[in-house]
């Protein structure tokens, strides 16, 4: 995971410094301390596999037209001209000076289910961690990043800046944010209501749909997107996210845990969920029960697989016990894949899955 591999001789310290303060009492010395450790042990490695090429992070969002040359194996054939192939009997590709900064948005799941983690790092954890490796690596360029975070709703919207201490300055809020787990029970307890437009959904729902048609709006200049969340949501968020993608750069990063994906024998306990605070009695010592379980997940992989298809979105999966090095450079290879490929996302998705 994210944090710097501890010493030898202390192990425990070095482990403990590495987490970030408790919700709520973040001072600004610990977003310093957390971005300084990432920049020491992830960004430095990174460094290292980019070999100075950044170009394979996004692309930049002004194009003006370079250069004609004749096509070579590789290239991207939608940057074919047509006219000119037609004309020279050869096909010939279009080559473009890129803008050399653009603008990142990071869409942010801070509800419930995200402050889940079975071991000493939650999803919010990852979340925050992703987002301070990938803000510097973006600022580092001259890019300006922002982003926009739900938590029972859209309550937080950082403008889009650049620089070191931009990125400081959004860590320090991420990290100070009360967790959520528990807020939307508790509205639910009230009688709160579902959203609009999100029928039939229970109280406490997390609604991807309203982070994503807000981005939409919100952001008017093509640029490039990180939608971060486990997709643990009500349903009708994928039409949304098909319109942003296709105005803007979207990735989708799943942030999942182990634990969610298969339950260990611990005999009869009580299931909670995160964001309706609804609670179920089961015996996780059932085999059968265990078997439901995991074939349910499958399940809904299958569907998150075709929703991101549908949406033409590529997504990479990041879990609580991943190297977050190993995870970002999926990332990278992802992109390389992207710009040499001229296909749908979903088969970019599993060519990069596998």
């Amino acid at each position: 995971m994210p944090t710097r591999p501890p010493p030898p001789e202390a192990p425990r310290r070095a482990h403990e410094a590495a987490e970030p303060a408790l919700p709520g009492r973040v001072s600004p010395h610990e977003a310093e301390r957390l971005l300084s450790q990432l920049e020491w042990t992830v960004l430095r490695r990174l460094d290292g596999l980019l070999e100075g090429d950044y170009r394979t992070l996004l692309r930049g969002m002004g194009l003006d037209l370079a250069d004609l040359r004749e096509y070579q194996t590789h290239d991207d054939v939608r940057y074919i001209d047509w006219n000119v192939t037609a004309r020279m009997n050869t096909p010939y590709v279009r080559e473009f000076q890129q803008d050399r900064e653009l603008s990142a948005w990071f869409l942010l799941d801070l509800s419930g289910s995200v402050d889940f983690g079975a071991a000493q790092v939650s999803k919010r954890d990852v979340v925050i961690a992703f987002v301070a490796v990938m803000a510097r690596l973006l600022t580092r360029r001259g890019n300006q990043v922002g982003c926009i975070v739900y938590g029972d709703r859209v309550d937080t919207i950082i403008p889009a800046g650049s620089g070191r201490a931009h990125v400081l300055q959004m860590l320090h809020r991420l990290m100070a944010r009360p967790s959520a787990r528990g807020d939307a029970a508790k509205a639910a307890r009230r009688g709160a209501r579902p959203l609009k437009g999100a029928k039939g959904a229970a109280p406490g729902e997390t609604h991807l749909d309203a982070l994503l048609t807000r981005a939409g709006a919100l952001m008017r200049r093509r640029c490039a997107v990180f939608v971060v969340s486990d997709f643990i949501s009500a349903p009708g968020w994928t039409q949304p996210l098909g319109w942003l993608a296709q105005r803007h750069d979207v990735l989708a990063v799943r942030v999942v845990d182990p634990l969610e994906r298969a339950l260990p024998d611990l005999g009869i306990v009580t299931l909670q969920d995160a964001e309706t605070g609804q609670q179920q009695l089961v015996d996780t010592h059932d085999r059968a029960f265990r078997h439901r379980f995991e074939e349910a997940v499958a399940r809904h992989d299958e569907q998150l697989a075709v929703a991101f298809s549908d949406a033409g979105v590529d997504v990479i999966e990041m879990a609580t016990d991943d190297d977050l090095v190993d995870a970002l450079w999926r990332f990278l290879n992802l992109r390389k894949l992207r710009l040499r490929v001229a296909s749908g996302g979903g088969a970019v998705a599993a060519a990069a899955r596998s």
